[in-house]
């Protein structure tokens, strides 16, 4: 890092230094994940592949909300796929764009609607696994147990205890 760049940045961050994962200059925060979610998240975001930026983790880091996990990935942004399968593990997650060390967008995540392509259905009969090239769909709502996925195709149900990631 040039002695330029480092004095923007401890400039920037004042005394941010002292955090327990060292501040991104662009990339993605992924912050308020449910304790325990963080590498399911890292899951979701490899597509079975090994990351080539650098990533941080901490999980269950006490915060203001309580315990969380915290995802940072250095030089890269989330597709809105990517938001969607967060969501499912983890509705209450909040995401940050930052670039040059500054936040510059924030959102916190919204459970949607519907997801395609995201979730494998649990039903072996279903047409999604029969090998055709048909995309999954589910319905998203919430039930008692919490939130539950409805396959259009062939009507399964799945608690989020039972959903499984296509990767």
């Amino acid at each position: 890092m040039s002695p330029e760049t480092d004095k923007r940045r401890s400039k920037k961050l004042g005394d941010k230094n002292d955090l327990r994962i060292k501040a991104i200059e662009n990339g993605t925060v992924i912050d308020h994940i449910i304790p325990g979610q963080a590498l399911n998240v890292l899951n979701i975001l490899s597509d079975g592949e090994n990351f080539t930026n650098t990533v941080s983790v901490v999980m269950n880091a006490g915060g203001s909300r309580g315990d969380k996990d915290v995802v940072k990935i250095e030089g890269r942004e989330l597709t809105e796929k990517e938001v969607d399968a967060i969501s499912l593990l983890s509705p209450k997650a909040t995401v940050s764009i930052i670039r040059d060390y500054e936040v510059v967008q924030k959102r916190h995540i919204k459970t949607p609607d519907s997801v395609c392509g995201i979730v494998k259905c649990i039903n072996p009969n279903c047409i999604t696994n029969s090998g055709e090239p048909i995309e999954t769909r589910f319905a998203v709502t919430e039930n008692e147990k919490g939130l539950a996925l409805r396959c259009i195709f062939c009507e399964s149900v799945m608690t989020e205890d039972l959903i499984h990631f296509i990767e």
